[in-house]
């Protein structure tokens, strides 16, 4: 009996040491556990995500089909055009109406890791100057976005350019997506998207 008590304590403490599973929300292959949103340009290429605009020109976004919470987000990202993009968390999205928050991805000197309100309050936080020259424009990138109940906080290749508490966002629902911004003239790859949920 005082084994089993042992054994089962044991257990409890490794349960609640143990880290937390690495999720990888691209599988390098096709787009399985993601829904399209509009008539823009969603697919595979050397195990490689590719968004770009298509002849609408219009708006478009690839959601998880699954919501996260709380999470740590980590993904790496290349603009092949110089256009607008995004990665969205605790959003919906209806039709090509997107409700929630996103974390900026666009040309030099655009706010790279702000975060906009989408149909809200629009820019919660903007880059400053001094922090622009940390996107390498044309190369890979890597973004992480940790949410943890109120508190966000975003990073670009290793540089901290967020650190928000915000009540809204804290009450927020929903999946992360990836955004064609309209306008026509983007093109992003993806690649290393991995989460950990919180």
């Amino acid at each position: 009996m005082k084994y089993c008590i042992a054994i089962c304590l044991m257990s409890s403490m490794l349960a609640f040491i143990a880290p937390t599973k690495t999720i990888n929300l691209f599988n390098g292959k096709d787009l399985s556990g993601w829904k399209i949103y509009g008539t823009e340009k969603w697919y595979v290429e050397n195990g490689e995500l590719v968004c770009e605009s298509g002849p609408d020109k219009k708006y478009g976004y690839l959601g998880t089909e699954k919501f996260y919470k709380n999470f740590d987000l980590s993904l790496e990202f290349k603009q092949e055009a110089n256009g607008n993009s995004g990665v969205f968390f605790r959003s919906t999205v209806d039709g090509t109406k997107v409700s929630g928050w996103q974390v900026e991805v666009a040309p030099p000197n655009h706010d790279t890791g702000g975060i906009y309100e989408s149909y809200g309050r629009n820019w919660l936080v903007q880059i400053p100057d001094e922090k622009e020259n940390i996107l390498k424009s044309g190369e890979w990138n890597k973004l992480r976005i940790r949410a943890e109940g109120d508190h966000i906080q975003t990073y670009l290749n290793g540089t901290q350019m967020v650190d928000l508490h915000d009540e809204k966002i804290g009450k927020g629902e929903g999946g992360i997506a990836l955004q064609i911004h309209d306008g026509g003239g983007i093109k992003v790859r993806w690649k290393n998207l991995k989460l950990q949920e919180l």
